[in-house]
């Protein structure tokens, strides 16, 4: 939260704009798309064994889900992960937290520009990978246009997001039922699945990259602070969206290894089977338009699909980058209001009332990751994959612990959603649930930590770099402005919860907050909650 301006006047805020249907494209738009990205990363990783990789992370993916639905309700604040942890944890693990989503949500920009053109050389080969110079010059334009767009406005951002993700979901159904009804074949996945079985290795490389295709539930919590009513509206669009983005991604990865292969004849050879196999689809760790090849290869519909699956896939990612644009922005914004970067990141444009600062910095950041990608060359689409991975695994495993770390802490703060398996315990005489399933998240995100680091190289040593590198800004700027380093600085949580509520239009959970605490002992009974907004 923003103190006074010199004047007294208060500084502008972000504007709650985001209406339901608005949150779930928020969502959809980021992790929609990520199935158009990690298809052909996974499966030309993890061949056979590509629907397991999916089905592991899928499980933990609604673990994830089920986490941030009952944090961003409690706590419908910009920052997410990010804060969720700052609350649980302290500032440090809340600036590590923050700093590796930030990689993700960077990541995001360039990951998903890039395969935005991916998508499109399908119908202009002349943008393709193939021409490194047009290509990288037009995802340049594309990151370039969407941060300009954010910086306008996060309504007129979230009607981009709304309209696409209708056609979107309307386009993956279409294709999911008529592959399933004309090309899918049950015998031909056991085959593929028994005949082409990865290493254990691989399958480890294809469980880390699959975790790919579920990262964005985070983009609902990004939004939480410009959302109407966000306690009743986000538990529906995130179970809303768990469901939806778990069914199209083990449908995928289904299809399309069940899906009879045009020319037969490649399985015949043992030898180099496991590039032989997909050879007929066209996809490999490096295929940046895989959907839309799976798309072109069912019967009928194919040839149709070839002309307009392209187009939705480059647009589905265009917004996907662009909730990259906004995701970067939000965290910036949070992690800078709790002084765990610097306040200029915190600043909001007058007429737009948008973190222009913070969209500009973190756009540049993802146009240096798009260089580093592009000299990568053919390997450039793995090196994004591997980072995105890494930031992924790392903040997931942290907001788990946060979780638990906060039902204990803060048994006051009203959920209108809560994990299920939850049990009763007492602990230096206070009743609190400890949550269960939280565990079993935290275990499944950091092994897909550990298998990031087992699998990939690259992101073994980038991933931490960027962490470090964050550390050390960090540790300068709380010196240089003297606040505590390694420990926390003071959070009145009690005071900021109730200020949260009551802009968020949540007064009857604001109500029964306020008589919690007040009955623990944590706020006097005589402040009212208009005297506790002015002595903030």
């Amino acid at each position: 939260m923003l103190s006074k301006t010199v004047d007294g006047a208060s500084p502008p805020t972000l504007r709650r704009a985001v209406t339901p249907w608005g949150s779930y494209s928020w969502g959809y738009a980021d992790i929609g798309a990520d199935i158009y990205t990690a298809l052909g990363l996974v499966v030309g990783a993890a061949a056979g064994g590509a629907n397991l990789a999916f089905a592991f992370a899928g499980c933990v993916y609604v673990l994830v889900g089920l986490a941030y639905t009952e944090l961003a309700s409690a706590f419908p604040v910009a920052g997410g992960g990010q804060f969720f942890v700052l609350r649980g944890l302290g500032d440090i693990w809340g600036f590590v937290a923050g700093w590796a989503v930030l990689l993700d949500f960077t990541i995001d920009i360039a990951l998903f520009a890039w395969t935005c053109i991916g998508y499109l050389s399908n119908l202009i080969p002349f943008i393709s990978s193939g021409n490194s110079l047009p290509h990288f010059v037009i995802i340049l334009l594309v990151i370039i246009g969407l941060a300009v767009l954010n910086i306008i406005g996060v309504r007129e951002s979230s009607r981009l997001n709304e309209v696409i993700a209708t056609i979107d979901i309307a386009n993956e159904l279409a294709i999911l039922c008529l592959g399933a009804l004309f090309a899918f074949n049950p015998q031909v996945l056991i085959h593929t699945m028994q005949a082409y079985w990865p290493s254990t290795g691989q399958l480890l490389d294809g469980i880390s990259l699959a975790i790919i295709s579920f990262v964005g539930i985070e983009s609902i919590s990004q939004a939480a602070q410009e959302t109407e009513r966000p306690a009743s509206i986000i538990p529906r669009t995130s179970l809303s969206l768990i469901i939806t983005i778990l069914i199209f991604a083990l449908s995928y990865s289904n299809l399309v290894l069940g899906m009879q292969p045009w020319h037969p004849d490649q399985l015949v050879d043992a030898q180099g089977h496991h590039l032989a196999l997909f050879q007929w689809l066209g996809l490999s760790a490096n295929n940046d338009h895989a959907v839309a090849l799976l798309a072109s290869q069912i019967p009928y519909f194919g040839a149709v699909a070839a002309l307009y699956v392209p187009l939705v896939g480059a647009v589905l990612m265009l917004i996907s980058s662009n909730s990259g644009v906004f995701g970067a922005s939000r965290i910036a914004y949070s992690m800078s209001t709790y002084k765990l970067l610097p306040s200029y990141f915190a600043s909001v444009q007058q007429r737009f009332r948008t973190p222009v600062i913070s969209i500009a910095v973190f756009s540049g950041v993802a146009i240096i990751e798009l260089i580093f990608a592009a000299i990568q060359g053919d390997q450039g689409l793995n090196f994004l994959g591997d980072l995105y991975a890494f930031g992924a695994a790392t903040s997931y495993s942290l907001v788990f612990i946060a979780l638990i770390s906060l039902r204990y802490r803060d048994p006051y703060s009203p959920r209108a959603y809560k994990m299920p398996l939850s049990i009763p315990v007492t602990t230096n005489g206070r009743r609190w649930y400890f949550p269960v399933l939280a565990v079993f998240g935290f275990l499944g995100t950091f092994s897909i930590l550990v298998a990031a680091f087992i699998t990939h190289p690259i992101g073994r040593i980038a991933g931490p770099s960027w962490v470090a590198a964050g550390l050390i800004f960090y540790i300068i700027y709380r010196y240089t402005h003297r606040h505590p380093i390694f420990r926390s600085r003071h959070h009145d949580w009690v005071l900021d919860q109730i200020v949260v509520l009551r802009e968020a239009g949540e007064l009857e959970l604001m109500d029964k907050y306020v008589a919690d605490v007040k009955a623990a002992g944590l706020l006097k009974k005589d402040v009212s909650v208009a005297t506790l907004e002015r002595e903030r």
